[in-house]
């Protein structure tokens, strides 16, 4: 069967059902109770009667032994026995009740049906007074289905009140249901929970914290495609000319030389492309609210530096890693593995592009209690102080005193975007040793193989 669906309905049903199983145990306990009322009144009768022939039977029943129409009587039916266990009389021509030998009430069957006895012996008999118990329980189903009169005429009247109460305890909800129809796609202002029961705030306010997350997944679309089209589009325009150039060349020297500022252009369009993408998937990832998990940052570490190697290399840059603590080996922090290999690599690149030829870059790992700490330190031209909140933000490169570094300005943006994931933020500063840049970025531990609980 289809269930149903509307509340109104529901509550109906169940109220219904409430009033039947209400109606059916009232009905059974008033039917006891009037049963037990009906036979302490019949029973009164019975021992009434057979008290009044205590003093024996009037002589014109004693002479003719038989019923006479004063002793017949619809319910009761009086038999006397003699003590030898003769039947002297009867009220009821025919009735043939049985000799009862237990004195008092007691229950008999016989004509079909049940009947109550009330047994009283004299000196000289044994009188016995019956009665069927069909009229006692037809009375005691009479009283019970008249005190179930007023509910049987209260439960339509209870329907439609709760009716017109359930519609009126809904108003508000059809008042949201109605704002919410009327909005614009782009309409992701917060729903108003005023006048709401306090059984439905919790999920307007769980609808409006997902209207939120909508929201900054929208903005996020929205700056992403804006920064996209501006940043894309100096590339294009530049790969454009080159091709020009390549069609205009009239002999091999020119020809080669515009080939290879076209695959240089071609390169440098790929990378921005990625890190576009990049950043891409990290705001996705804070919007959707991914899970994190234990991720052993030393690996990552290694794998980076593993990874920039060879651009170092190119430069003449000596990128190294320092010896890792066994603390710091065995400890994980809590992140997403895939953001924060993006982040070392990043940082790593950042670094080895803006060190000079000959630099160094250093990369360590330090344990302090419940985080990991992550330095990179550079020998580049560092960054100021009143720029370092700058060059965190999208498509901002820093100061390059005249040296000729490709890039975007997204590798520092996306680093922030990933720390940022990860409830925490880059530090810029100066690197005591090296003189240039010092990026730092702190990670909370998390429990790990062979590892306990968090440091």
């Amino acid at each position: 069967m289809k269930r149903i669906s509307s509340l109104r309905l529901r509550l109906l049903v169940f109220l219904l059902a409430a009033i039947v199983l209400t109606a059916l145990v009232q009905g059974v306990l008033a039917y006891r109770s009037a049963l037990d009322e009906t036979d302490a009144l019949f029973d009164y009768q019975m021992q009434q009667t057979a008290f009044a022939l205590r003093a024996g039977l009037p002589p014109d029943a004693q002479a003719s032994g038989s019923a006479r129409p004063e002793y017949q009587h619809d319910e009761l039916i009086v038999q006397v026995w003699t003590n030898e266990g003769l039947r002297i009389f009867e009220s009821v021509v025919g009735a043939a009740l049985p000799q009862i030998a237990v004195l008092g009430f007691s229950q008999v069957q016989a004509r079909g049906t049940i009947y109550r006895v009330f047994s009283l012996q004299t000196r000289s008999q044994v009188i016995q007074v019956a009665q069927d118990m069909a009229p006692r329980r037809a009375m005691a189903r009479a009283l019970a289905l008249r005190s179930l009169l007023p509910l049987a005429l209260m439960a339509p009247l209870l329907a439609l009140a709760v009716w017109w109460a359930v519609g009126r305890l809904l108003a508000p909800v059809e008042r949201v249901r109605g704002q919410l129809a009327a909005r614009r796609a782009d309409d992701l202002v917060p729903v108003s929970d005023i006048g709401l029961p306090s059984e439905l705030q919790p999920l307007v306010h769980e609808f409006n914290a997902l209207l939120a997350r909508v929201q900054q997944a929208f903005e996020a679309q929205q700056h992403f495609v804006a920064d996209a089209a501006h940043e894309l589009r100096s590339p294009l325009a530049a790969l454009k000319l080159q091709v020009q150039g390549l069609q205009r060349a009239t002999d091999a020297d020119t020809r080669a030389l515009a080939i290879e500022r076209l695959a240089g252009g071609i390169d440098r369009a790929t990378r921005l492309v990625e890190q576009l993408l990049a950043l891409a998937r990290q705001e996705a990832q804070v919007t959707a609210g991914v899970p994190p998990r234990p991720v052993p940052l030393a690996d990552l570490a290694r794998q980076a530096v593993a990874d920039a190697a060879p651009a170092a290399q190119r430069r003449g840059v000596d990128l190294g890693l320092a010896p890792l603590s066994p603390e710091v080996e065995q400890a994980h922090v809590v992140g997403q593995p895939q953001a924060l290999e993006i982040l070392l690599r990043n940082l790593l690149d950042n670094a080895v592009k803006y060190t000079p030829q000959g630099g160094v870059v250093d990369v360590r790992l330090q344990a302090e209690p419940g985080q990991l700490v992550l330095v990179v330190d550079d020998s580049g031209p560092g960054i100021a102080p009143e720029q370092r909140e700058q060059v965190l933000q999208r498509f901002h490169r820093g100061p390059q005193d005249g040296a000729q570094v490709t890039g975007s300005g997204l590798g520092l943006a996306i680093a922030e975007s990933i720390a940022t994931m990860h409830r925490t933020r880059l530090e810029l500063g100066s690197a005591p040793d090296l003189g240039g840049l010092r990026v730092s970025l702190r990670l909370a531990r998390a429990g790990g193989p062979g590892e306990g609980a968090d440091a």
